[in-house]
């Protein structure tokens, strides 16, 4: 049997290929049963994950083992820190291939996506502070890695792709006709966020329409998912930057990211909704999710309500300018069954997470 340190010693081109033997511990997990109405999942069936040990992908990993796909989940590393969490899901010890996966490097992006009928791309970097290299930090890992993993799902002919992207590509898009609800036909003003320097919705934004090029040229099955703040109980050691967003409100921010807020969804209801638009073949083109469009005013007074025990800052109830709210932002996910988590729940079990892993006391 190789050990972990003999596998980490081999080069990265022959690593990418092997699983390492290791040790996996079964974890009593609650089954996440699809909506009831979702097409029947394709047990067997392989379908590589990029981003696999992030807060949505760690989701969308354990969910894809429920329903009997086997994952190709790519990591950034594969030290125990970084996988732990993903060798101890069920199903993993039979069904989960991890690999070392570099953005730019188009063999490991190629050696993860091989052998697989469908890609799940949720690999990119997220930095919603101050980016002193956008080109180098957001926009080629975002850009060129949506890229390389088209082209290798092409290469290996990977039946279909689901994209995620963010509302970070819908919005801010300040000359949106303020007597409309913003969906699926809004997109980001560019010129807006480079003068502004919001660099992370320009490297989503670019990314996307990357994506729909490329498909339209090279003739690729294609679907876009657009997750708003996405939070709940937190599976791998780290935050994603919607949960940090959390942590840093119950620590007394008072910023109130009118560029970046558009609703608020749970990580289960995300990974449910990429699988239910890679199984759907009536999936089309892009998916909002957000359990409802709403300002963040309206989630830290919820936040406020549910944890008055935190000095959370006294916010304007409309923070985001000219959003309309809308209880069915998401209309076509709940058109394909996706029952969305509440604002309440989401708070609930994103707080208790963050209280849990000691994140906040």
């Amino acid at each position: 049997m190789m050990t972990r340190n003999e596998f980490q010693k081999m080069p990265p081109a022959d690593r990418a290929t092997i699983r390492p033997e290791v040790p996996v511990q079964h974890v009593a997990e609650t089954q996440v049963e699809p909506p009831a109405n979702s097409a029947m999942s394709k047990q067997g069936e392989a379908a590589c994950v990029t981003g696999g040990s992030g807060c949505i992908g760690s989701w969308l990993v354990r969910l894809l083992l429920e329903r009997g796909y086997t994952v190709h989940a790519t990591v950034q590393n594969l030290n125990e820190a970084e996988t732990k969490h993903l060798e101890a899901m069920p199903g993993a010890a039979s069904r989960l291939r991890l690999f070392c996966m570099d953005l730019l490097d188009y063999d490991s992006v190629l050696a993860a996506v091989r052998g697989c009928a469908g890609v799940f791309h949720l690999a990119s970097p997220c930095i919603v502070d101050r980016v002193l290299d956008p080109e180098k930090e957001l926009l080629d890992p975002a850009i060129k890695g949506t890229t390389n993993v088209l082209t290798a799902a092409k290469e290996v002919g990977v039946r279909r792709v689901v994209v995620t992207s963010s509302i970070s590509a819908i919005t801010p898009s300040p000359s949106w006709p303020a007597d409309r609800v913003k969906a699926e036909d809004c997109w980001t003003d560019l010129d807006y966020c480079k003068q502004n320097g919001l660099w992370y919705p320009v490297s989503k934004t670019l990314a996307e329409k990357t994506a729909w090029d490329f498909a339209k040229e090279h003739g690729l099955d294609v679907v876009v998912v657009n997750p708003g703040t996405v939070m709940g109980p937190v599976i791998p050691p780290r935050l994603n930057a919607s949960m940090l967003l959390l942590q840093r409100l119950l620590q007394g921010c008072s910023d109130t990211y009118q560029d970046f807020f558009m609703g608020s969804v749970h990580f289960k209801d995300v990974a449910l909704a990429h699988i239910l638009v890679y199984e759907n073949e009536s999936a089309k083109g892009r998916h909002l999710c957000v359990e409802a469009i709403s300002h963040y005013g309206d989630f830290v007074a919820k936040v406020a309500e549910l944890y008055p025990e935190y000095n959370l800052p006294r916010l304007p109830k409309d923070t985001q300018p000219g959003l309309l709210r809308t209880k069915n932002g998401a209309k076509k996910l709940m058109d394909l069954g996706l029952e969305f988590i509440p604002m309440e729940q989401i708070i609930k079990d994103s707080v208790e997470s963050l209280k849990s892993k000691g994140f906040i006391s």
